[in-house]
């Protein structure tokens, strides 16, 4: 129950942002925000005693019982991580973002966004059915669409926010489509009974279905290439929100759903393959693309890129421990999604004290161009210090966090050399190699942001004239991850003890409590493959970084220029002309192509539908005799139906319209159905005087001149559209699937103490019904009365005021 209450926590304050933003000035408002995310943390920090003991904590709250759909929480190991990183990363952007954001802002807004999304998270990290989780990823895009659009008044940030959406999105509807699919295996959305119950589908054709699809929405929320083109445009976004969804929340919420889906798809070498092959490549491509970077907050996203695909390829690597159950290998395995989990923590630490850290050079200097600064120790070096700390650990270099799940991430992918998991012989050789070249890119582009940035003279006289390090209070967020990328670099076991030993557990059940699951960190391993991998990046980083000029020119070149960003735009700006052909085909401004697509719509599906079934049986033993008076009924209603196409007036029309309603009343009576008589009566004799009393104050008709082919066209439509609707009432009478329900009316004296059946049916059986098209009548009433009033001349003075 709790853990539910945290997920609705945001969502409710939320709601009492905008009071407070009235009540309170508005550079005030954060300090009430970051209330609600500090709470949560705390609240979450004092489960991490008994999580680490191996307790869980499930809660379940009926919604759709009948579809299997309820809302359940579950709190393990795994959503643990996540759940302190979206609090506890939240309360400092919060704080980040008091001293960042201007008072002219819209403080109010912003704030009911960023709630509305860390809500959202929580609900996908902790929720354990599918269809709820579905819904919370959904709403995590709607969120940080709305975020990244923040500035809504520049071009770039709509442009963004559409591209993230679009992309995220598309995604999601992936993935929801992958979860039917398991939820048809399993007959469960159930992400503990499934897991427990899929060994028995995995043969089944459908599995690999569901598992590339799943795959799809974790790789395009994740920014996995190709998917990665929204990352580097969402950067429009205010710094916080780039702090907070880019480098902790949104972007980790794949590798979650990746890490979750572990126990179901792992083992299997597709998933082996996609994953870590995908990760690795974006690893490699997110680097390469850094680089090349002058924006320095373009080169913190493509960072970020890269920095996913490491996580993402060492939850591809930890998956095949599945497959090597009872081997001597299995933790060499484990040990790699470990080091996927290790990272995951450092990353969100580093890289949100680096976009802080670029979000004050921009607060205080107005750009974040590489070229246009330099030389910002003199006047920066609290910012020049966090910058360090950040782009070192990045860069994997001691002593820093990210040195210590760099070197876990170089030993997983060298264990793949003498490997043959999933038969994969050379190929192993390939993973440590791209691996090793990926992080020489990282630790060059780590090098661009501090000496870049910090180092050498200034480049404009805006620096010399303006540079100075911001408020203390812009500092201390930073200045808190900092202290935790130093802080894990000397303690790593009490994370590795306390958060990542039972988030291990959630990806690897069967382990659980087994030794070696987790293995003891050390900040010295001696002289092995992975720190000599490290050596060998620091040594050829360096000369590249120095000679960065001398080789830049390779970016010029042919693959390098290829861009995805103008293969989505070609595609969209396609989209748009093909559906603007389109539409202007059929939304031609004419009523009667409307009616007339309608209809051939209602001839092909009903009719073709029937004549492809063979549905036309008809069956009229039980039917009652037809007498000469119902004949004469049906024909005169027929002559009358044909006139209204010929009448040259509305008065004639309208009277003929009467013969129709009033033909059909007689028919009632004839039937010996008096109440449904008197009912057709009294409504044909009030819409036949409204019909009179519309078209009197209505202009002159124009008759229609249409030309004979279109009237043939006309004639043809309508016979086809009755002839289907008479045949098909006769195939529904003449083959009941039901018994009918007008017994249950006709005792509708004793259910409701009413002689006129007609009349129980509307007040009694079906009076909600009736009271809401009173009301659709009553407001059409108004419309036709202000109409009138506007016709006659009357009322004019008082719209006019």
């Amino acid at each position: 129950m709790i853990i539910l209450l945290a997920i609705l926590t945001p969502f409710l304050a939320a709601t009492f942002i905008p009071a407070l933003y009235k009540r309170f000035p508005s550079r005030h408002i954060g300090w009430f925000v970051m209330l609600v995310p500090l709470a949560l943390f705390i609240l979450l920090a004092s489960f991490v005693p008994s999580i680490a003991g191996g307790a869980k904590y499930t809660y379940e709250f009926k919604w759709i019982d009948s579809a299997g759909i309820n809302i359940t929480t579950y709190l393990d190991g795994l959503s643990m991580i996540f759940g302190l990183l979206i609090t506890g990363v939240g309360s400092l952007v919060i704080l980040y973002s008091i001293y960042y954001l201007s008072e002219r802002e819209s403080l109010g807004r912003f704030y009911v966004y960023l709630l509305m999304f860390m809500g959202a998270m929580l609900g996908v990290v902790f929720s354990d059915n599918l269809m709820v989780l579905y819904v919370f990823w959904e709403l995590t895009s709607i969120s940080s669409f709305f975020l990244i659009a923040f500035w809504y008044h520049r071009k770039q940030s709509r442009y963004g926010a559409k591209k993230s959406l679009l992309i995220t999105v598309s995604g999601g509807v992936a993935m929801l489509a992958g979860f039917l699919i398991l939820h048809a295996l399993t007959g469960s959305f159930s992400i503990r009974e499934i897991t427990s119950t899929i060994g028995q589908y995995t043969d089944d054709k459908l599995f690999v279905y569901a598992m590339i699809l799943v795959l799809i929405g974790a790789f395009t929320k994740s920014a996995q290439f190709p998917f990665h083109i929204w990352l580097p445009d969402a950067m429009e976004a205010p710094t916080p929100v780039s702090a907070y969804l880019h480098s902790a929340t949104m972007v980790k919420a794949g590798i979650y759903l990746v890490a979750r889906c572990t126990p179901l798809f792992g083992g299997e070498a597709l998933w082996f393959y996609l994953v870590s092959g995908v990760g690795l490549f974006t690893l490699f491509w997110g680097a390469l693309n850094a680089v090349r970077q002058t924006d320095l907050k373009a080169l913190l996203a493509y960072s970020t890129i890269s920095q996913l695909g490491l996580i993402m390829s060492l939850l591809g690597i930890g998956s095949a421990a599945l497959q090597e159950i009872g081997q001597v290998n299995t933790f060499i395995f484990t040990g790699a999604a470990f080091a996927g989990l290790f990272h995951l923590i450092n990353h969100s630490t580093f890289k949100g004290a680096l976009f802080m850290v670029v979000g004050i050079v921009d607060h205080e200097l107005g750009t974040r161009d590489i070229r246009r600064l330099g030389g910002l120790i003199a006047f920066m070096p609290l910012t020049f210090t966090i910058s360090v700390i950040g782009s070192f650990s990045m860069a994997g270099l001691p002593p820093f966090n990210g040195f210590l799940s760099k070197e876990l991430f170089f030993e997983s992918v060298a264990n793949l050399i003498d490997s043959n998991v999933f038969s994969i012989g050379a190929w192993g050789t390939v993973f440590p190699v791209i691996a090793w070249v990926a992080s020489v890119f990282t630790f060059i582009y780590c090098m661009i942001i501090v000496f870049k940035t910090f180092m050498g003279k200034p480049k404009s006289e805006r620096i010399d004239q303006g540079a100075h390090e911001p408020p203390l209070g812009m500092h201390i967020a930073p200045l808190i991850l900092s202290a935790l990328v130093l802080g894990i670099f000397f303690f790593p076991n009490l994370v590795g003890s306390y958060l990542l030993k039972p988030a291990m557990a959630s990806i690897y059940p069967m382990f659980e409590g087994v030794e070696g699951l987790v293995p003891h960190i050390s900040v010295w391993h001696g002289f092995k493959l992975p720190l000599l991998m490290t050596i060998g990046v620091v040594v050829l980083g360096t000369v590249l970084y120095l000679t960065l000029p001398r080789w830049k020119w390779v970016f010029s070149l042919g693959p390098m220029r290829w861009n995805l960003d103008a293969l989505y735009n070609g595609i969209l700006m396609k989209s748009e002309k093909t559906s603007h052909l389109v539409t202007s085909k059929y939304m031609t401004g004419h009523l009667r192509d409307y009616f007339a697509y309608i209809f051939l719509f209602f001839i092909i599906v009903i009719g073709g539908g029937l004549y492809w079934i063979g549905g036309f049986p008809f069956d009229f033993s039980d039917d009652a005799p037809i007498t000469l008076n119902e004949y004469i009924i049906v024909a005169s209603m027929a002559i009358a139906a044909i006139f209204i196409l010929f009448a040259k007036s509305r008065t004639t029309a309208i009277l003929l319209n009467g013969v129709l309603g009033y033909s059909i009343a007689i028919l009632f009576v004839v039937l010996r159905a008096p109440d449904l008589a008197l009912t057709q009566i009294v409504v044909e004799t009030v819409t036949t005087v409204l019909f009179l009393v519309c078209f009197y104050f209505l202009p002159d008709w124009k008759k229609e001149t249409a030309s004979k082919p279109t009237k043939f066209i006309n004639a043809l439509i309508a016979i086809l559209v009755g002839t289907i609707v008479t045949v098909f009432a006769l195939v529904v009478q003449g083959n009941p699937l039901f018994d009918s329900i007008s017994v249950y009316f006709e005792d509708a004296y004793n259910l409701a103490n009413g002689l006129n059946i007609v009349n129980t049916i509307l007040g009694d059986f079906r009076a909600f019904d009736t009271m809401l098209e009173v009301v659709v009548l009553f407001i059409a009433g108004i419309g036709v009365f202000t109409l009138i009033k506007l016709k006659s001349g009357k009322g004019e003075k008082d719209i006019e005021d």
